[in-house]
């Protein structure tokens, strides 16, 4: 009999512990259902994210050619700006004023203004120096030195309203 109870006592625990395997295959079974339910919603994110990013990179490109044609639009806008700055101050030589851009022009227009001012009043001033009267010098006396005998005869008669 005590063989018997022994047969049962193991087969009791045997059936204890294959319950609680039981109950651990199943836990085990829940958690991996879980855990591929959550790779499942996180390959989704991942695809989501990836589309996103191809969206992004298409709007980049679509952003940088725009870019491109609005810094053309500008240096030729610019270019056009100095020529036309050139034009209008003829006074000025036109490799004074330079630039990339308008704020650059501007500058260096005014510049070059100064520049053409400082030179216009420099000679001003050195015109108003050298300034020759108007009309004919008046007349003196001739010198008879160095004359012929019939220069000084003809100086003469010129003097006193003659020939």
């Amino acid at each position: 009999m005590e063989d018997a109870t022994q047969e049962t006592q193991q087969t009791q625990e045997t059936q204890g512990t294959l319950k609680t395997l039981e109950a651990q295959l199943e836990e085990e079974k829940k958690a991996k259902a879980v855990v591929e339910a959550s790779l499942v919603e996180k390959d989704s994110r991942i695809a989501e994210l990836e589309a996103s990013l191809s969206e992004a990179k298409t709007g980049s490109e679509a952003v940088a050619a725009e870019l491109s044609q609005v810094k053309e639009a500008n240096t030729q806008a610019a270019a056009k700006y100095l020529d036309v700055v050139r034009h209008a101050n003829p006074t000025i030589p036109q490799d004074i004023i330079t630039g990339a851009t308008i704020e650059e022009i501007d500058a260096s227009l005014a510049k070059a203004t100064i520049i053409a001012e400082s030179v216009k009043a420099s000679l001003e001033a050195q015109a108003k120096e050298a300034k020759v009267p108007a009309g004919a010098p008046t007349r003196g006396e001739i010198s008879s030195e160095g004359l012929t005998p019939r220069e000084k005869i003809a100086a003469g008669i010129q003097q006193k309203g003659g020939m």
